[in-house]
């Protein structure tokens, strides 16, 4: 589904080049879940925002689902990103003065669906996260775990094929974060591919393997079993490391 190739991102920051990604080269397989874990600055959402199109590489080469996206014109990686990807941030990103279905609507609206299939969706993505009661209510009427499933909710009515998530759990606590990560194994175990930053190690532990990064290149590869020894290996193998 996901291939990567000599994949690079340069920054140029003060007037000097920063590599924020060198020759990265993986391969991701459809119904997949994989954690990209590394310390801060390894260039880990640097890489998720490449895969999901929201960046685009300096040099080497992406395909997605066979097609090379480095190419792609504007409107091209505009209808990739709306149709393909889902996207799951630390912060939630949600409309205040909108209620959830609005918010989880709102996408729906930009892509031109139409409004009874809008409402269609949004109940039944808001089922699916388990806030359907919660339906009318606004952002700062929700807690941080109910936001961050809302805003999952938000990307699953755009019916998509990979859901990538950056830090998803990082402003919630043990509990809500928890369910978060509940949710996400059972879409992950629905069919959908599931790709997540995280520096947390108890987080990459959910994934089927792990993919380390290290100033900007992939240093190591690791099966749920491998992951404490690689992450001890690599000085992230504490409780939860920030």
């Amino acid at each position: 589904m996901i291939e990567l190739e000599r994949l690079s991102r340069t920054f140029e920051i003060g007037g000097e080049p920063v590599h924020a990604l060198v020759d990265v080269s993986e391969s991701i397989a459809a119904g997949e879940h994989v954690a990209i874990m590394g310390p801060s600055g390894s260039g880990k959402s640097t890489l998720l925002h490449l895969i999901g199109c929201l960046d685009r590489p300096t040099s080497g080469s992406y395909r997605f689902e066979g097609r090379e996206v480095a190419g792609l014109s504007e409107p091209e990686l505009d209808r990739l990103r709306r149709e393909r990807f889902g996207f799951v941030f630390q912060a939630f990103h949600l409309v205040p003065r909108l209620n959830a279905t609005a918010n989880v609507e709102l996408p729906m609206v930009f892509a031109g669906i139409e409004r009874a299939e809008r409402r269609r969706r949004a109940r039944q993505a808001l089922d699916a996260v388990g806030l359907v009661a919660r339906a009318e209510h606004r952002p700062n009427e929700l807690s941080g775990g109910e936001r961050q499933r809302l805003a999952i909710a938000r990307a699953l009515a755009m019916e998509p094929k990979v859901m990538l998530a950056d830090e998803p759990t990082g402003n919630l606590d043990s509990r809500s974060g928890g369910v978060v990560l509940d949710l996400l194994d059972r879409l992950h175990a629905g069919g959908l591919t599931v790709l997540v930053v995280t520096h947390d190690p108890h987080v990459a532990r959910r994934a089927d393997r792990t993919v380390i990064l290290s100033d900007g290149a992939i240093v190591r590869r690791a099966t749920r079993e491998e992951l404490p020894a690689a992450l001890l290996d690599w000085g992230l193998g504490g409780e939860n490391p920030r």
